[in-house]
């Protein structure tokens, strides 16, 4: 058996036909394993593994009674999900069924973001393929993020399955009959007002809807874990503002998107419907504002074609998406109102700007040097005129 380390875990194939003729030198084989690794926790890979009789069965269960915990099951057919669901084992491991592998040749490609690419599979599915080899990890928490938003009544479209797609994994949707919003104010923009309205009154919802404690980070020490980044470009007395004003929010449960940009809020025939949940947090509906506020304004600023290449709109058309927005949101057109609001979006869009700058393919583009520039002037501005971030 050619066992690989994990981390903290050893991870143990197990092929073929596991029978009453061959369990016993299995698990004399796992045993020297074990024995060998006394603090690393077994994982049992199914993956080649075709049939497992009681025998076998038994061989599993004599590691967990040692471990006194349940363990993880990986690749597991469904020919081997229905033993061990039928036998009672599916309650005493963690069960984690095999990927099926897709080809995704000759399927039509419906849109590109930062992070994959979304086909369309058949008729009635779509599968967004992740561009990152070790995406896994990030698709599980996506969907249980999902789960949970889903669960506290916010309306979000579920990936029903997991796939694999050469060296990439993806997740696959039914398709819905629905458009973003930024397709229809794309091909409506005569109704940009009504469109700019549903969407802002849904933001607002959306808002409203609390989080237990813990199940999403709050967005506040996700900015406090940008700034150790932020330390190559910024001034120690810019950081050491920033910081203060983010270690002043209180604790807020309140549901925070992270990129509620109308590429990610569908329009179906129930009302608006949100996608795209791996940036769920929670805190300040300024967290979402401010990250607006990056894909309406501080993206265009130097380069007019970036709304047209990002989002099929003119740079004329995403201001004025962020000013109307703006101003519903806030439900006002008073400066006294809309200018200290306006400054604590500023803040922390300039922060979060910064950070994707740093961090993605933008830093070695042309506009790199340019962006980081024009934000730490923005910064200059309004640092001194905040006092808090909340709105």
């Amino acid at each position: 058996m050619n066992y690989t380390v994990e981390s903290s875990r050893v991870i143990l194939p197990l092929e073929g036909r596991i029978t009453s003729d061959n369990a016993p030198e299995l698990m004399r084989r796992l045993q020297e394993i074990l024995d060998a690794n006394p603090s690393l926790e077994p994982v049992f890979d199914l993956d080649k593994t075709e049939y497992m009789s009681s025998a076998g069965l038994r061989v599993l269960l004599t590691v967990r009674q040692r471990w006194q915990k349940p363990l993880e099951l990986r690749n597991v057919s469904p020919g081997m999900l229905e033993i061990l669901n039928v036998t009672g084992f599916s309650t005493m491991f963690t069960l984690k069924k095999k990927i099926r592998e897709i080809d995704l040749t000759g399927c039509g490609v419906i849109g590109h973001g930062q992070f994959g690419t979304v086909y369309r599979l058949d008729a009635d599915t779509i599968v967004k393929i992740y561009n990152m080899p070790d995406s896994l990890p990030a698709i599980e928490d996506e969907r249980n993020k999902a789960r949970s938003a889903f669960l506290k009544g916010v309306p979000t479209a579920i990936s029903f399955d997991i796939v694999k797609a050469g060296d990439c994994y993806g997740t696959v949707f039914e398709l819905l009959k629905a458009k973003t919003y930024n397709d229809l104010i794309r091909n409506e923009p005569e109704n940009a007002d009504a469109l700019i309205a549903e969407y802002t009154d849904f933001l607002r919802s959306v808002h409203a809807v609390e989080m237990d404690p813990g199940i999403f980070p709050l967005a506040r020490d996700v900015f406090l874990g940008y700034l150790s980044v932020l330390r190559e470009v910024m001034p120690p007395e810019q950081l050491a503002a920033a910081e203060s004003l983010l270690r002043d929010l209180p604790e807020d449960y309140h549901m925070v998107h992270g990129d509620f940009q109308m590429k990610n809020v569908m329009r179906t025939e129930s009302g608006p419907m949100l996608i795209d949940m791996d940036t769920l947090c929670t805190g300040q509906p300024v967290f979402d504002l401010q990250a607006l506020y990056v894909s309406y304004i501080l993206f265009g600023e130097g380069d007019p074609d970036n709304s047209m290449a990002f989002l099929g709109i003119p740079g004329e058309m995403a201001r004025r998406i962020w000013n109307t927005l703006f101003r519903r949101y806030l439900c006002s057109d008073d400066p006294a109102v809309l200018n200290p609001a306006l400054d604590r979006i500023i803040l922390l869009a300039c922060l979060r700007f910064l950070y994707i700058i740093l961090t993605t393919d933008h830093r070695d583009s042309p506009l790199g040097p340019v962006r980081i520039r024009r934000a730490l002037e923005h910064l200059s501005e309004v640092i001194p005129r905040v006092s808090t971030l909340i709105l």
